[in-house]
């Protein structure tokens, strides 16, 4: 039988029956969790901020031995050769800072705390900027044992590594690393804590490897425990990282600032004016109490009845005294005990009379109160070693959790022939498509309002979403797959390799 070239069609027998038409595709169920979204949020966070955390960590673990390594590294400077007798009055030791170093304008008095230690006699310089010159004196024998350049009373080997630690030795421009890494680390934090008590619960059924890995799996599973529950020890203290490295950021400090002033819980300023002299153009509470030297003569004499006001008001142990900004100024004196129970109180002193001002740390408003005291934990001051330990244990401990983080990216990279890749595929992205209107819309707003308060947030999730988009256009437009297509074989987008 002849066939007409009408009859023919390619791939088709000429008499088989046409293909029925496929029904459309059902939309996707949306669903109130958003465990997909989170699991691609915590994916790309962890791989392009996890940089930023392991330098903020090995820089930080390095700043929180400071003291020790000062007292190894200024041992001439901060001790004394030799405790004596009796210790020489104040002011002569300030006399002989002075007569040692001619020139400056003398700024603040820092008494030596401990029998061994020294005095510290601290001198403004115009063109040391916010930096100063420290004289350290004997005070059993007044012999100069050192000078150095400070700021805010840390030594050369202090600053530099708080530099690296806040700004990479980058100036302002540098402070963005550190705020990038204090913004992302507690939505890391939250984010696998979510991820990770939805698999033990819901995937698993079983709550016990919560805090501990489960030695016996194997690959990507085994990464995964010990990433995971690490850093469920982790979270409390990682959390508390990041909020208190945020309060003295640029932006995101910024912002806290002005929460407190609308609050009106900053810490008190204290007035160094004296009863019936003109107004001060500045307050106590600023660079080492706020007082900066103007260049007249300071009767240094003075000091020692400062002291003994002082003490007379309940203010001692380690103390700053500020030297007057000029006449109608008096001494300001801030006790400078940052370790647990704190010892913060100021007071304003008349040498001739006494006391004339106070501020109290317990009359702190509560907020400035806990900032205060959190920054001196993030410093590794609060509670002395103990302190130290657990800040250097949690440095150590993100170090290990950031290593089996991309160990499991690492482990996760498609292997079969016609789907190799050098490292791991991202997870499956839309999943913000896959919400209910409610929890979609909640989220949204939820987000624009933590990216006003932490701009370094709003402004780099901006940026995975641009680069995210940008990819997968590129893909698109190439004939590419787009990522995090789960491999065959694979169960709950797990790699067969894994």
């Amino acid at each position: 039988m002849s066939m007409t070239p009408s009859d023919v069609s390619i791939g088709v027998a000429p008499d088989a029956p046409p293909e029925p038409a496929r029904p459309p595709a059902a939309a996707p169920r949306r669903s109130w969790s958003p465990i997909p979204l989170i699991t691609r949020l915590h994916f790309y966070a962890g791989i392009l901020v996890a940089p930023f955390l392991a330098v903020a960590a090995l820089s930080g673990l390095a700043f929180v031995f400071t003291p020790q390594l000062d007292s190894l590294v200024y041992r001439n400077e901060l001790r004394v050769a030799q405790v004596g007798d009796q210790a020489n009055p104040v002011s002569a030791q300030v006399a002989a800072a002075v007569a040692a170093h001619p020139d400056g304008t003398l700024a603040s008095v820092l008494p030596a705390a401990t029998p061994d230690a020294t005095t510290r006699v601290v001198f403004n310089l115009p063109e040391l900027g916010d930096r100063q010159h420290t004289v350290y004196v004997d005070p059993y024998t007044l012999r100069i044992r050192g000078t150095l350049v400070t700021w805010f009373g840390e030594t050369p080997l202090m600053t530099w590594i708080d530099d690296l630690h806040r700004n990479l030795h980058l100036g302002a421009v540098g402070r963005v690393y550190s705020e990038v890494a204090a913004s992302w680390l507690w939505v890391l934090v939250l984010g696998g804590l979510t991820l990770w008590l939805h698999r033990q619960w819901t995937v698993r059924r079983r709550t016990r490897r919560l805090l501990l890995p489960d030695l016996t799996a194997r690959g990507v599973r085994r990464t995964r425990g010990w990433h995971a529950s690490l850093g469920v020890w982790l979270a409390i203290g990682l959390i508390f990282l990041s909020a208190t490295g945020l309060t003295w950021s640029r932006w995101a400090g910024a912002n806290f600032s002005t929460a407190l002033s609308a609050l009106q819980a900053h810490s008190p300023t204290l007035d160094t004016t004296l009863p019936g002299a003109p107004p001060s153009p500045t307050t106590g509470g600023g660079h080492h109490g706020g007082a900066v030297g103007t260049g007249d003569a300071v009767d240094v004499t003075a000091v020692d009845a400062v002291l003994r006001h002082a003490g007379a008001a309940g203010i001692t142990g380690p103390v700053d005294i500020t030297v007057p900004t000029g006449a109608g100024q008096g001494w300001l004196v801030a006790e400078d005990d940052r370790s647990w129970p704190v010892r913060l109180d100021r007071i304003v002193v008349d040498p001739a009379t006494g006391v004339v001002a106070r501020s109290d740390f317990a009359d702190w408003p509560l907020l400035s109160q806990l900032s205060k005291l959190g920054v001196q934990a993030h410093m590794g001051y609060l509670f002395g070693i103990v302190n130290q330990i657990l800040l250097a244990a949690l440095a150590v401990g993100l170090l290990c959790v950031i290593v089996w983080g991309y160990r499991m990216w690492w482990q996760r990279r498609p292997v079969r022939a016609d789907r190799r890749a050098p490292v791991g595929v991202p997870p499956a992205r839309g999943g913000w498509r896959l919400l209910r209107w409610p929890l979609l819309l909640v989220g949204v707003l939820s987000t624009i309002a933590v990216g006003v308060a932490l701009p370094v947030l709003g402004a780099t999730l901006l940026g995975f979403l641009a680069v995210d988009l940008v990819v997968t256009a590129v893909r698109r437009r190439t004939g590419r797959s787009t990522p995090g297509t789960p491999a065959a074989g694979s169960r709950e987008g797990e790699p067969v390799s894994g």
